[in-house]
């Protein structure tokens, strides 16, 4: 069964990764295998491997692709609250944790993380270094937008407390999104003051 990457990726890296994770939905983790990927994209198993690397590789850019649809929703938050960071915040929270509910390819691999399934969810959770680094850089990036009086040490360690717990709370949700939102609006005010 081979069909052709979403459209919305251009370039051979991004189709690559992006069938990736669509066999992965059809095959588990597992049942990826080079060759299989080269089939679905339609090109040969060396074009793959130039484009990903290896298989450890090609699930870290996957992990990465679709953080990037997560980061998107936080700078959309930030956007529609340019004044107020704390709201800033719960909007992205709540944003992320009602997206994370919706992406099948993060359901998969958590729900997954009961059976045999667990080579993914490291990436997310214990083995999770470029994960959580681009997270903090991205969120960084649009804080130190809003008036602050906080050391540059301080600041890292909230970003960094706020995007591990999201990051929790996507692998292992306990409340509702607005739920969780609020409870990290309400934490970040009180480390995060403006």
């Amino acid at each position: 069964m081979s069909s052709q990457a979403p459209a919305a990726a251009t370039t051979m890296h991004e189709r690559v990764v992006a069938a990736a994770a669509e066999l992965t939905l059809d095959v588990w983790w597992a049942g990826v295998t080079m060759g299989k990927l080269a089939d679905r994209v339609g090109v040969s198993r060396q074009t793959v491997y130039n484009e990903v690397g290896s298989k450890p590789q090609l699930a870290e850019e996957m992990v990465l692709a679709e953080l990037a649809k997560f980061l998107a929703v936080v700078d959309a938050a930030f956007d529609r609250h340019p004044d107020d960071l704390v709201e800033a915040i719960r909007a992205a929270a709540r944003g992320v944790l009602e997206l994370a509910a919706l992406n099948a390819l993060l359901q998969a691999v958590v729900s997954a993380s009961y059976g045999a399934e667990t080579e993914l969810l490291p990436l997310l959770t214990t083995h999770n270094d470029a994960l959580v680094l681009t997270a903090n850089q991205a969120v960084r990036a649009r804080v130190v937008t809003y008036r602050l009086d906080i050391a540059d040490r301080l600041l890292d360690a909230a970003i960094d407390m706020v995007v591990r717990l999201v990051l929790s709370h996507v692998v292992h949700p306990t409340a509702t999104p607005a739920d969780t939102a609020d409870d990290i609006a309400w934490i970040s005010g009180r480390t995060l003051r403006p």
